[in-house]
């Protein structure tokens, strides 16, 4: 029985929503359909978030771009996260994560549910995590019974796809702990979880109560995306026995997904060197029967703090183009504080160009067409064309605005290159002409 015969609430979404994306996506219903069915596509549509786009991930949609926003125990600035919520959607982002650890955090996001009719993400376990801390005591005192009514809370209130680390077991944390690993567990859920086992003497509880999350998820068509609690934090830590031993527990864990009908994409490796990237993305998407892959960059060198976006762009277009399907964004406030308002827009336009560089090189006839478009373009000079094309178009009027007047750029003036050969005159404004003697 497929996917859609077990999960009715996606298959009524499909149903009226089909043809909308298959324009979109270019691509057939049919495609869709059967992609669903595989398991190699999901659609984040959960019916309790009114007016949500749904929104197609995995093979062969296109690449999307997710944009996280949230406060922290530092900066707690509902409004700017309100706003940096609107600037992901006009930026380009296809979907948000409320990774908010600090403040009221039901009512944080039931605002941004309102606010924005992209797919909401989730991790249910900092909201658990943070009311215990909030009373002064241990983030990992959480009962299981707090767990599965967390996620049945926010899967009610139209929380579109969660975050659940599920994959994190006891012997995955030992052998992050005693592997030799540089920065051990770099993941917030996973390290929490890590303690709670630690000091409970238990297995983790996201996957003893495994089929009561499928239950939840399948009444409410929330997608499961299966955190990679013990991702490499760092270069020198990518591909090691605890990173694999949870791959290998994420392709069990999204198998029996599947079965009940549940939605599910796998969530990868976080710092991954150049070299390692296509290994990583194809293992992981072997293991895991083709899922849905959102990647965190991943970053390809582990020195550029401040410029972790263009880290991440570079890895996130290698992976997508080795198979990786959601790109989760880094701004340049990556390790560094919370972003604001610019880190978003920043690190936004970065994934996108990797998105879009990806897609180009696999030659999907939309990307294709969109970088020829802007190569004819910038041959007949055409500024508006040009920003039409542009991935980041506000930017490209703002770095013309000075000489906007004129046909060329300020770099070249009339020694354009793009005019050499096309026989225009070459008359030059008096500012230009040598006046010397």
């Amino acid at each position: 029985m497929s996917i859609r015969m077990k999960n009715t609430v996606c298959s009524d979404i499909l149903r009226a929503r089909a043809a909308e994306m298959a324009d979109a996506e270019g691509l057939t219903p049919q495609a869709i359909f059967a992609a669903v069915d595989a398991g190699t596509m999901v659609v984040l549509a959960n019916p309790a978030h009114k007016g949500v786009i749904p929104t197609l991930i995995g093979q062969p949609a296109k690449v999307k771009v997710n944009a996280n926003i949230g406060t922290s125990m530092l900066v707690t600035d509902v409004a700017m996260e309100l706003q940096k919520a609107n600037l992901a959607k006009r930026a380009g982002a296809h979907a948000l994560m409320d990774l908010s650890t600090a403040g009221d955090l039901t009512a944080i996001r039931r605002q941004i549910l309102d606010a924005v009719d992209l797919p909401l993400g989730t991790v249910p376990l900092y909201a658990v995590a943070q009311r215990h801390l909030a009373k002064g005591k241990d983030p990992s005192d959480f009962t299981e019974a707090e767990i599965i009514a967390e996620i049945a809370e926010q899967a009610a209130a139209g929380v579109d796809f969660m975050t659940l680390h599920c994959g994190v077991t006891r012997l995955g944390a030992e052998l992050a702990a005693e592997s030799g690993r540089i920065t051990g567990i770099v993941s917030r859920g996973g390290s929490i979880l890590g303690r709670w086992m630690r000091r409970h003497e238990e297995e983790n509880p996201f996957l003893t109560r495994y089929d009561d999350i499928l239950d939840i998820c399948l009444a409410h068509n929330v997608t499961i995306s299966l955190g990679d609690g013990l991702r490499p934090g760092c270069g020198a830590d990518a591909g090691d026995a605890a990173q694999w031993e949870e791959v290998i527990n994420l392709g069990r864990l999204a198998r029996r997904a599947r079965e009940r009908g549940v939605q599910v994409m796998i969530e990868g490796p976080g710092h991954v060197p150049l070299h390692l990237v296509q290994s990583q993305i194809q293992g992981i998407k072997r293991l895991t029967d083709g899922a849905p892959l959102y990647v965190l960059g991943p970053l390809t060198t582990d020195c550029a703090p401040g410029y972790d976006h263009i880290a991440g762009a570079i890895g996130g277009a290698m992976a997508a183009y080795f198979g990786a399907d959601f790109l989760c964004y880094l701004t340049p406030a990556e390790h560094l504080t919370l972003p604001g308002p610019e880190d978003v827009w920043a690190g936004i336009k970065a994934s996108l160009v990797a998105a879009q560089s990806a897609e180009t090189a696999l030659g999907r006839p939309a990307a294709v067409a969109r970088d020829l478009g802007m190569s004819k373009a910038r041959a007949d000079l055409d500024w508006e064309a040009m920003a039409g094309f542009a991935l980041d178009p506000d930017l490209l009027h703002k770095r013309r605005a000075m000489h906007s007047q004129e046909k060329e750029c300020a770099m070249c003036g009339a020694l354009c290159a793009m005019r050499m050969m096309t026989g225009d005159s070459f008359t030059c404004d008096a500012k230009d002409k040598d006046t010397s003697e």
